[in-house]
């Protein structure tokens, strides 16, 4: 349970990132009837300063890859509701907070063509150093303003650097998860021969301590390029599915 003091210290940054998901221009409407899926999946990708330009390149295209993989998109369909709701966001430094892609209702092989269309369509926004913290938040708010309603909610968290700035981690953290929201995570620990979390903790360890959260929550752990997309589609697999063997890390 997070204490009332502590979480007055959020107020600001939730404003702050409350603020950021609105679209200038738009108009109060009556909110929608909530559309059931059988998962709420917020993608928060890694796009600070830490992220060079071809690897940005090539996450975006693994990205589009893994929605679109016959695997993924058979376990996306097999559930109560035969969909999912998914939205990609990438962040950087704490106010570099960027959707990318908004809520999409994936229930078959043409909605997740058009979604990974859509990602490598936009354009890179995020800019600063790895504040995962606030993309936590951001993730949390937009989950619970969005137009579905998911059996499970999900944040899933990539990265190749440790926290950096904005609200402190476990706060975020903490809110997601007393909120109903599972994080997990995927630790990309090629660059440059891995780099850290605070204080020089091992990426993968930083992740699994300090970053995911909630029941059956697990970390990967990529140690090369060439293992990224398989391990992207295995995470996905395993956070759509729910699967009983889901690991704690690896």
């Amino acid at each position: 349970m997070i204490h009332a003091r502590t979480r007055r210290l959020a107020r600001s940054t939730v404003l702050l990132i409350s603020a950021l998901l609105l679209f200038p221009g738009s108009a109060p409407a009556q909110a929608p009837e909530r559309r059931a899926v059988d998962v709420e999946l917020c993608l928060a990708v890694d796009g600070s300063g830490s992220i060079e330009d071809d690897e940005f390149a090539f996450q975006r295209q693994a990205y589009a890859q893994a929605l679109t993989d016959a695997k993924v998109v058979d376990i996306v369909t097999s559930g109560f509701n035969g969909g999912i709701a998914v939205a990609l966001m990438e962040w950087g430094g704490p106010t570099s907070l960027h959707p990318i892609v908004d809520w999409t209702l994936i229930d078959g092989p043409q909605p997740a063509a058009d979604f990974a269309e859509a990602l490598l369509a936009a354009p890179r926004r995020a800019t600063g150093w790895n504040s995962i913290s606030n993309a936590i938040a951001f993730c949390q708010q937009w989950i619970e303003s969005n137009d579905f309603e998911g059996f499970r909610k999900v944040i899933d968290v990539s990265g190749d650097a440790g926290q950096f700035g904005g609200m402190p981690l476990e706060l975020a953290r903490g809110l997601a998860v007393e909120a109903g929201m599972v994080i997990n995570a995927l630790a990309l620990n090629y660059r440059s021969g891995g780099m850290t979390g605070p204080g020089g903790m091992p990426l993968s360890e930083h992740f699994y301590r300090d970053v995911i959260g909630g029941p059956g929550a697990f970390s990967l752990t990529v140690d090369s390029e060439d293992e990224f997309l398989d391990a992207l589609i295995r995470k996905l697999i395993l956070e759509i599915a729910s699967l009983p063997e889901t690991p704690q890390a690896n």
